[in-house]
């Protein structure tokens, strides 16, 4: 890239955040609107002051113009965190805004993410660490809010949700201890899965979940809560409503980055054949190709996941032995978001499509198993935990680029058969559940293909 093209990538690094958070923010009085959520600010409120376990949805939770809205707060506030740091622009800061995007549908909010956030400022100041090199590490932090909504309005206390003085201090606590764990944690686990889970933070934190899970819970003989139990008959009255809308804002989201994409990059799609050829195994878009074109991946891509979530929504209904999945809840517009998290720094359709089949397959083997022995089949590929584990799993890609397609297949094929399991091992409180999820498979997956001494057939990027 010529020095021009340079300076326009690492700013667009910065503005393509920040006009997908307006996005939300203009899309927030159309969705009220739409659904006539007229209680907007009570659902506002209900959202900030809930405890939000894996999975809660915030559509029902709240509201479509509510998530909207904490989606566009949080979001600009990252964008003002990220402008203020002086952030270097690279791909990974736009994975960790896309991450804090992503689970503002279904966990995330703008109180219980600041006290995770703010422990790795602290940590930055005692050990002398710039911020500006750790503000991904600062917004991959927040995955443990769910602990600080809980800290803050259930753990320990009455059965009505309350706040007090005592919960406020341990979140704060808990929050800034997370601060000094997650940077010592964050080289080792990659280690162990070296590099093969582009989502490379879920492994350290899940494993950091399952402790702090463990101490607040069975250590202590607290009882472990449930999920938050959500009775909104205005979103039950619109299931197809949300599926309408959210297809729409996709597309038109899709549509202008592409158009932007395109724009900057000459007007051409050049470069984009030999990016689908990367193995994404250790290469940030962004330095080698340029923001331009890592825009028009993110459409590319994104088109094809909505494709995908549209295909398996209608799947119960084409075959009525399966059972009913979901749609358009929170927690799935959500994991588009997740999905598209590397999508300038590893992630493609080509290296991410035998993922995807690893899931079907697995599927598929459970289907023929339950019709031979005459069992119930127990979930569909749009069951909410599926769809989740799958939008995570896909940064198990790196091993579909360089080992092929059968292991890329593989690995979804073993990631999709724990993904059910995992959150129990942290009670729900980890929201990059997926991500920890592949980094176990990658775990599992790679040393076997070493002691088999199977090579990878694609050499690393260059």
């Amino acid at each position: 890239m010529s020095e021009q093209e340079i300076k326009i990538s690492r700013r667009l690094i910065y503005v393509y955040p920040l006009f997908v958070s307006l996005f939300f923010l203009a899309a927030t009085p159309i969705a009220v609107l739409y659904t006539r959520e007229w209680d907007f600010f009570e659902n506002l409120l209900r959202i900030l002051t809930s405890p939000s376990k894996l999975v809660t949805d915030y559509f029902a939770l709240g509201g479509l113009g509510s998530t909207l809205f904490n989606a566009a707060v949080c979001g600009l506030f990252a964008n003002l965190i990220v402008y203020i740091s002086r952030a270097k622009a690279h791909a990974t800061v736009l994975a960790g805004y896309m991450l804090i995007v992503a689970h503002c549908f279904y966990g995330l909010n703008f109180l219980n993410m600041w006290p995770p956030f703010f422990g790795i400022l602290l940590y930055c100041g005692v050990m002398k660490k710039k911020i500006s090199e750790n503000i991904h590490i600062a917004f991959f932090a927040t995955a443990l809010a769910p602990f600080v909504s809980e800290l803050f309005f259930r753990y320990a206390m009455t059965p009505a949700l309350q706040v007090n003085w005592v919960g406020v201090v341990l979140a704060l606590i808990c929050g800034l201890a997370i601060g000094f764990v997650i940077p010592a944690l964050l080289p080792g686990t990659t280690a162990m899965h070296r590099g093969y889970n582009l989502y490379k933070a879920g492994l350290a934190i899940g494993i950091l979940g399952i402790f702090i899970n463990a101490f607040m819970y069975s250590t202590l003989g607290v009882e472990e809560p449930a999920n938050t139990l959500i009775v909104n008959p205005a979103y039950d009255a619109l299931p197809y409503g949300y599926r309408a809308f959210m297809n729409v804002f996709f597309a038109l989201l899709f549509t202008a980055t592409l158009a932007a994409g395109f724009l900057f990059n000459k007007k051409s799609l050049r470069g984009y054949r030999e990016l689908l050829h990367c193995t994404g195994y250790g290469l940030d878009f962004t330095d080698k190709f340029g923001m331009p074109l890592c825009m028009i991946n993110i459409a590319v891509y994104g088109f094809a996941i909505l494709a995908y979530l549209n295909l398996i929504f209608i799947l119960p209904s084409v075959f009525p032995q399966l059972p009913l999945g979901v749609g358009f809840t929170g927690a799935t517009a959500g994991i588009v978001f997740a999905a598209l998290t590397f999508a300038a720094d590893g992630q493609h359709p080509k290296n991410v499509f035998p993922i995807v089949i690893g899931y079907v397959t697995l599927f598929a083997t459970v289907v023929v198993i339950c019709l031979v022995a005459n069992f119930d089949i127990p979930w569909t590929l749009s069951t909410q935990a599926y769809i989740n584990g799958l939008a995570f799993a896909t940064g198990l890609c790196p091993i579909a680029g360089k080992y092929g397609f059968r292991y890329g297949v593989l690995a979804g094929f073993m990631s999709a058969v724990i993904c059910t399991v995992t959150t129990r091992m942290h009670g729900g409180f980890v929201l990059y559940n997926g991500g920890f999820n592949a980094g176990l498979t990658a775990l599992v997956l790679i040393p076997v293909l070493d002691f088999y001494r199977i090579s990878p057939v694609r050499e690393d990027d260059l």
